[in-house]
């Protein structure tokens, strides 16, 4: 009778992802209505603000990274050097880049080593290096295809059985979630502390763990999102600190999810790599056995352990070359006196200052709007307010099959075009109601959207 619905994976069914899921749909169908023509809608653009995807929402990509690449896709290019360095504003570094990449990698059509290019490799150990102030090694060094990947790689190798049991943050980004649903294991959830700027609470992580042991489970690995998705959070070095000693207490591998590590406004990023290590060093031998893996690098892990990890990723082949070669040139940009680095310094800055804006912005707007509330922005590409919602309101959600901030998002989808991800999709403490948006769309007009928008659903169900 072929495959049904009931008859294929019931894992892949199940698993829930909210980024992606109706209110995304709903948001393309709309573009595609505005793409065509159609005048009916009361919005003449959507805001894609449900996910982190910055060029969508017409960032411009940094010159240096796309002139380099468009070399390694077009190696004839360099038949013309003159015309690239006289008519096309190409500088000689970009050049010099290109070189020495293809010959490192050949073709960028080419498969790599299964878990990344060498010469790549000590690159990002080199920047690990100058970030940490420790050493960093490129054979504990995997490219993966996004941090995604990274994660699936490491749930993948982690996970055991039904009994597995990984302590996630709540709330989290649905990648967790879903991973090991599809992998049939088990999530053990612990809070972040809202009224802290979504820190992270060493009592609340300890009656998690217990709570998951109590119920038979195999707790193996705490999860740290930092800086913070969907919170837009930054961990102070005390909240690691607790992390770090908590899991060699417990004897459980650290998994950091450090991806918007440069996005910090308040204080500073801290990796765990350099706190551990910190605390190798203040400490000798407590804290030798803690295994860490960040979504940079891996600490600690036994070798036969490491070697299933690269089996894992051999079966996926490898990452793509070219984006291998972006991570180059990510870790390893322009310095100061290159040929190319007064422009990358001011294209560069010029989108951390953008986006800084954008958040006070939004973080203004909220804090202006009546029944909501939200944490400063400190780091990454989100925030997520919590909204208070009258009764009237969340009947009516009821009446329409959803839950009241389901509701709220798709209202204001609606209206105004910017789609936003309601706080059920990446869990929220009962009886609260979140959302969370990016800041990644240009200007702040559409924030003046969101403010009128709320004024009269408040009205609309007062």
């Amino acid at each position: 009778m072929g495959l049904t619905v009931d008859t294929i994976n019931q894992r892949v069914r199940n698993a829930e992802y909210a980024v992606r899921g109706e209110l995304a749909v709903k948001s393309e169908e709309y573009r595609a209505r505005l793409a065509k023509g159609d005048k009916s809608l009361p919005f003449d653009q959507v805001i894609s603000a449900n996910i982190g995807n910055p060029q969508q929402l017409d960032q411009k990509p940094l010159t240096f990274f796309r002139q380099v690449l468009s070399i390694l896709e077009n190696p004839l290019l360099l038949d013309k050097e003159d015309v690239l360095l006289n008519h096309l504003g190409y500088q000689s570094d970009v050049i010099a880049r290109a070189k020495k990449l293809l010959a490192s990698v050949g073709s960028v059509g080419a498969y790599s080593a299964s878990n990344g290019v060498p010469v790549i490799k000590e690159s990002v150990a080199k920047f690990i290096e100058e970030r940490d102030g420790f050493p960093a090694d490129p054979a504990h060094i995997y490219l993966s295809t996004g941090a995604s990947s990274g994660v699936n790689t490491l749930l993948n190798v982690i996970c055991a059985s039904k009994k597995t049991g990984i302590m996630i943050p709540i709330p989290q980004y649905p990648l967790y979630t879903a991973s090991l649903a599809l992998l049939d294991a088990t999530p053990v959830p612990y809070y972040l502390d809202e009224a802290k700027n979504w820190g992270t609470d060493l009592d609340t992580i300890r009656k998690s763990y217990e709570q998951g042991k109590a119920d038979g489970l195999d707790v193996r690995c705490v999860v740290i999102i930092n800086p913070g998705n969907p919170t837009g959070s930054s961990l102070p070095e005390d909240d690691i600190r607790a992390v770090i000693d908590f899991a060699n207490e417990k004897d459980l591998l650290v998994m950091a999810d450090e991806v918007y590590q440069t996005n910090v406004f308040v204080g500073k990023f801290h990796s765990f790599k350099s706190v551990l290590r910190t605390m190798q060093q203040e400490n000798p031998g407590k804290y030798d056995k803690v295994q860490l893996a960040s979504l940079h690098s891996l600490v600690g892990l036994a070798p036969e352990v490491e070697a299933n990890v690269y089996k894992f990723v051999s079966i996926m082949l490898c990452a793509p070359v070219v984006g291998q070669c972006m991570v180059e040139l990510m870790v390893n940009p322009p310095r100061e006196g290159e040929p190319s680095f007064a422009l990358y310094d001011k294209e560069y800055k010029g989108i951390f200052d953008g986006l800084q804006e954008r958040a006070a912005a939004l973080h203004k707007a909220f804090s202006e709007m009546e029944g909501v509330s939200c944490a400063q922005p400190q780091g990454s590409m989100y925030l997520f307010p919590t909204i208070t919602l009258s009764k009237k309101a969340v009947d009516a959600a009821k009446a329409d099959g959803r839950t009241a901030d389901e509701f709220y998002a798709m209202e204001l989808l609606k209206a105004t075009g910017i789609c936003v991800i309601p706080g059920s999709g990446f869990g929220q403490v009962e009886g609260t109601l979140h959302f969370r948006t990016t800041f990644l769309a240009p200007g702040t007009e559409w924030v003046g959207s969101i403010v009128k928008f709320h004024k009269d659903f408040m009205d609309k169900y007062r």
